[in-house]
């Protein structure tokens, strides 16, 4: 996959037994179910790829807009449709961040065809829709070769997504994220399927639009724009991928 910046708008190593890439208010799985990045992510597995320099500039672009120090830079990726790459974009950001030695969280907030326990190789039983739902804490995974990573995975698929990352508990657990950890990355349901993302995007304020080349229909775009302007989140960027 390479991606291209349309706009801007305003040697691998596991975890030590005790080592934790999250504090510990969090639950973080047994060593033996650290998740393994699947192949096709280049920034795990071939960070010298030239298309890897694509992902490293749109990681600059966002540092470079970042609202404070003091607090996690948190971005929510959306995009109109499946199938444009939303989802592996999201797992290669919140590698790059991870390999600059930051706290980096990945959470797949697609509760309907989530994509990043199979990204990373994972159980997916347990994750962020049952967090939400009945109040537990999250089970974050820790990631092979990526001390600094951490990925909440969807979880299994609920019957309300929207009602869930529309509610109260949800808007606690991005606050308390805020504390934890420097770089957050949120996948999201595509948006001309579904309302999830854009409930994503009015609790985290900052997106990531997406789109693919000679795939998503202008309207479906200009659409989804639309739509997000309601939300009054910061519109950092477009990308376009290409596959």
């Amino acid at each position: 996959m390479s991606i291209k910046t349309a706009h801007s708008r305003d040697s691998k190593h596991t975890h030590e037994a005790g080592e934790q890439p999250a504090k510990a208010r969090y639950e973080i799985t047994p060593i033996e179910h650290v998740a393994e990045p699947d192949e096709r992510l280049i920034m795990a597995h071939d960070p010298y790829d030239p298309r890897c320099e694509k992902i490293r500039a749109l990681r600059t672009e966002l540092m470079m807009r970042r609202e404070s120090s003091e607090r996690a830079d948190i971005v929510a990726l959306l995009s109109p449709c499946a199938g444009e790459g939303r989802s592996m974009l999201a797992a290669e950001l919140a590698i790059a961040f991870a390999q600059l030695g930051r706290p980096t969280l990945l959470v797949d907030a697609d509760l309907r065809r989530p994509q990043q326990h199979v990204l990373f190789g994972t159980d997916n039983r347990q994750g962020l829709s049952q967090a939400i739902e009945y109040g537990v804490k999250p089970q974050l995974h820790g990631v092979h070769g990526l001390p600094h990573m951490s990925l909440l995975t969807a979880g299994a698929v609920p019957s309300n997504p929207l009602e869930l990352l529309s509610s109260s508990r949800f808007a606690s657990m991005i606050e308390d994220w805020r504390d934890e950890f420097e770089f957050i990355v949120i996948d999201t349901a595509p948006v001309m399927h579904f309302s999830d993302g854009l409930a994503v995007a009015s609790l985290v304020g900052r997106v990531v639009a997406l789109s693919r080349a000679q795939h998503t229909p202008y309207k479906d775009m200009q659409d989804m724009l639309r739509r997000l302007a309601a939300t009054r989140s910061q519109i950092l960027g477009a990308v376009i991928s290409h596959f």
